[in-house]
């Protein structure tokens, strides 16, 4: 096939009218084509006069090597090949590898492992996806937590209930690979395609089910509200895992141990250094939740084309250098979207966002983040990031009154210095329900003088963004993982056969680098068993 890229379209025009700008820099017609896609689109509105569409598209011709030679060099390139799952050279017949956490880097190693026929045993201490819907709604109606499954712990990880969005800044063919495996088991087929594709908290479920299923009918099993509680390793080697069911204890012996535990399963970590699991401290971030009207990102975004229905809700990704030099940035931000209850410890709050698949809510939200260095840290223990964070998501919950409610500021408000006594036009979409605060008795001073800043200089990029009665919600604590567990060329810790993965390892940041990570560690199992094709 033949890529032909940096097509301009009209935000009136579709697909179709890709094929004939296409075709046109081709120079072939349409009895030429063979089969064609359109293989990315994006939205330019650098130009609010002249927001339009860029689009690629991929077509099959008869004689594509002879059409390259006629046209303007540079007009088209050949399409990258499609890249494909690993593929082992003999069977299988070794102990059972056992993969803990069902998140998207656990998910996707256990799918790469069942399909070479290693029948993975898979530990999940949360509850399986549909289950786990409606513990997570109750929570939010009644503040109810349930500590071993909510938005952070259950199948599917946090991602599961955060939009499921699909962008990431890495470049690895394995993208590809977790895109086309999204979509083979129910994702919207424009994740293929869109420049910032995602699935939306209300069909991503259904992927992740289906998911799972394809893993059970090919040997591997799935055992949920099944927490790891203890590695057992022999001469330097992993022998054999103890979890938790209930109250009652088992044990599975293995060689391999793919750990995918997510980013805030801090008790876990423990279990791991003291087991010996080399792990180093890593920088995080610290902040809080900021909605805007939805109408007023549109308008910002995308001018007098706001209201366009091709273009649907505007995104925004912002980032500044403080004057403290730290870093300040927009994150995770989820267009006509929530705030969600994130948190897992009891007594203490943090905050996620989260958007359906139509992203038609009244609000849009990001999470506004401030760097966290080491030496915020205070201590050098490998886990003293998990310190802050509880004590920073315990000051949220005494500000928040108890019952799981969250503090929450007006950006004008915390521009002036001074609490938040009422709110304004924007109405806060957290449940269980805000608490008007001062986030000063929430965040570090770093954080907060921060934020402010950040405000400031976000309203130069996106104005409207330091509108007065924005409301902050706090605190958002889990944007990544406090701590990394080492590992060498080979994926393995340590202790051999233990393959840290994912967030919880310190190696992704997002759904789509999680799932890539755990397509990468299952390869690295394989490759070091010796099953792989050279």
């Amino acid at each position: 096939m033949l890529r032909v890229a940096n097509l301009k379209i009209s935000l009136d025009g579709g697909a179709d009218a890709a094929l004939t700008a296409a075709l046109k820099k081709l120079k072939v017609g349409r009895d030429q084509v063979l089969s064609w896609r359109v293989s990315k689109k994006s939205v330019d509105a650098r130009d609010k006069g002249d927001v339009h569409f860029v689009m690629a598209v991929d077509v099959a011709l008869k004689n594509e090597d002879g059409v390259l030679k006629r046209i303007k060099p540079g007009a088209a390139t050949k399409a990258p090949q499609e890249p494909l799952f690993p593929r082992i050279q003999k069977a299988y017949d070794g102990l059972r590898p056992v993969v803990a956490g069902l998140g998207p880097g656990g998910l996707f190693a256990a799918l790469a492992l069942a399909r070479a026929g290693m029948r993975p045993i898979v530990l999940e201490r949360g509850q399986r996806v549909e289950e786990r819907k409606k513990t997570t709604d109750h929570f939010a109606a009644t503040g109810e937590l349930n500590p071993e499954s909510n938005i952070q712990f259950g199948e599917g990880g946090a991602g599961a209930f955060s939009d499921g969005k699909l962008t990431t800044g890495i470049k690895d063919p394995r993208c590809r690979l977790v895109l086309k495996e999204l979509y083979a088991h129910g994702a919207p087929e424009e994740i293929l395609y869109l420049a910032r594709p995602h699935v939306g908290t209300d069909k991503l479920p259904q992927v992740v089910a289906a998911i799972r299923e394809e893993i059970i009918a090919l040997g591997g099993e799935v055992r949920f509200s099944s927490k790891l509680t203890q590695i057992i390793p022999r001469a330097g080697e992993i022998a054999a895992v103890r979890y938790q069911t209930g109250q009652e204890t088992q044990e599975i012996s293995t060689d391999a141990l793919i750990l995918a535990i997510g980013h805030s399963a801090s008790d876990t970590q423990q279990m791991l250094f003291q087991a010996g699991v080399q792990m180093i401290q890593k920088p995080f971030s610290v902040g809080a939740r900021i909605e805007h009207p939805q109408s007023l990102i549109n308008k910002s975004q995308y001018g007098n084309f706001a209201r366009h229905p091709a273009l649907g809700a505007a995104e925004y990704h912002l980032s500044a250098r403080l004057s403290d030099g730290r870093g300040a940035y927009t994150f995770c931000m989820c267009p006509g979207g929530t705030v969600v209850p994130a948190a897992s410890r009891v007594g203490g709050v943090c905050v996620n966002g989260m958007s359906v698949f139509a992203r038609d809510g009244e609000n849009a939200n990001a999470a506004l983040l401030i760097d966290v260095r080491t030496e915020d840290f205070g201590d050098d223990h490998p886990l003293a990031g998990y310190a802050l964070q509880r004590a920073w998501e315990e000051r949220a919950f005494r500000a928040g009154g108890g019952g799981y409610k969250a503090p929450a500021q007006l950006a004008g408000d915390l521009l002036a210095g001074r609490e938040t006594k009422a709110l304004g036009d924007v109405k806060p979409t957290y449940r269980p329900g805000v608490t008007c605060a001062d986030f000063r008795a929430v965040l570090p001073d770093f954080a907060y003088r921060g934020i402010a800043e950040a405000i400031f200089l976000f309203d130069r990029q996106l104005k409207g963004f330091a509108q007065p009665d924005a409301v902050l919600t706090g605190v958002e604590s889990r944007s990544s993982c406090p701590v990394r567990l080492l590992r060498d060329a080979r994926c393995e810790s340590n202790i051999g056969g233990l393959y840290p993965c994912g967030e919880g390892a310190g190696y992704a940041g997002g759904i789509m680098s999680a799932a890539v990570d755990g397509l990468r560690v299952a390869q690295a199992l394989m490759k070091n068993k010796g099953l792989l094709e050279e």
